[in-house]
């Protein structure tokens, strides 16, 4: 697809004094429902689920669930045999052998004691995990470098008497994540949803525009979005890894006169598309 440049009108809180400026990027569709490669190399999966491990954070003892899932999509770690795992195991650092992940953001769920805790979901490699379930030491080991991967991104304590919960293989839900599929962060990160909403105007009849209202909290800025809008489908992405929205639509817009406009005071992100066709 080519590209052209369109506004994105910024409104922003009078209280930081910050200027309107344009960073709307709009794709001119050249094939219908064709967008260009993704500037983040990303892909929509669904992970499968996999096994849940239950342990606690320190030093306040909070429950912490990790749901370790698996996918196709992640790539393997460099092949280890069992001996070399061993050796690894031995040493000072034996998360030093760099295994692929996907680290997602915490989420509250409620314990069968109807009490809050926490909940984390990483990504592995398919093949990476069914080694690790035929193997007890694999297992150990992809367990230790999973909490220590959620350690040093979120700057948690995590304990290291873990239990692997025997009739669940995943706490809460497990929702579709977005993965950089380009190999360059040896730990990938999975970026959240936002909450969204599409709506038409006029709401009866033959619809004029489509309207896309997305929250992004903890956004401070339009500074940090990037929305492609294509004829069928709108992307967002917020940076530094906030939030990656991609999603279709049953319409034809026009991309060349669509405006998008940030509320910093709401973090309520407004696409605003006229509809071509229905």
């Amino acid at each position: 697809m080519a590209t052209d440049s369109s506004l994105l009108n910024s409104e922003v809180e009078l209280q930081q004094q910050e200027e309107l400026y344009q960073q709307l990027l709009l794709q001119a569709s050249q094939t219908v429902g064709k967008m260009p490669s993704d500037p983040l190399d990303s892909k929509l999966i669904r992970p499968q689920p996999g096994m849940c491990v239950k342990t606690l954070s320190q030093p306040d003892n909070q429950k912490v669930f990790v749901n370790i899932c698996q996918s196709p999509s992640v790539p393997p770690p460099p092949e280890l045999s069992r001996d070399e795992l061993v050796n690894l195991l031995q040493s000072e650092d034996p998360t030093g052998y760099r295994v692929p992940m996907s680290l997602g953001e915490p989420h509250t769920e409620m314990d069968n004691g109807s009490q809050s805790c926490t909940a984390y979901d990483v990504v592995i490699s398919e093949a990476f995990f069914h080694k690790s379930q035929k193997d007890p030491l694999f297992q150990q080991f992809l367990i230790l470098v999973s909490l220590e991967g959620l350690e040093n991104k979120y700057n948690l304590e995590l304990s290291r008497d873990w239990k692997i919960l025997k009739n669940r293989k995943f706490f809460g839900s497990v929702s579709e994540q977005n993965i950089r599929t380009k190999s360059q962060p040896v730990i990938q990160e999975l970026q959240p949803t936002p909450q969204f909403s599409l709506l038409v105007e006029p709401p009866v009849g033959d619809p004029e525009f489509l309207i896309a209202e997305i929250q992004l909290p903890g956004v401070q800025s339009s500074r940090a979005l990037v929305v492609d809008v294509g004829e069928d489908r709108l992307v967002l992405t917020a940076r530094p890894k906030l939030f990656h929205l991609d999603v279709f639509h049953p319409l034809v817009v026009d991309q060349g006169r669509s405006v998008a406009q940030y509320n910093t005071h709401t973090q309520i992100l407004t696409v605003t598309m006229p509809v071509v066709s229905s």
